[in-house]
């Protein structure tokens, strides 16, 4: 298991720190890990499932066109 950096999961999932942060908020993103007082990380693996995700969806939805 890997945890990653803010920086890491903007690269990864192309969003900015205000969306990422947004869509926590509205449950719709992976919780990050408190690592230390004001550290956080994010395990690498639910936020590639989270990606997957959002890739199926795309799919599902072209399939119906």
């Amino acid at each position: 298991m890997k945890l990653i950096r803010l920086r890491q999961v903007m690269e990864v999932t192309g969003l900015g720190r205000s969306t990422i942060y947004k869509y926590i908020a509205e449950n719709c993103f992976p919780k990050p890990v408190q690592l230390g007082e004001r550290s956080v990380g994010w395990v690498e693996s639910e936020v590639h499932e989270w990606i997957m995700e959002r890739v199926n969806e795309r799919n599902t939805r072209a399939s119906w066109k």
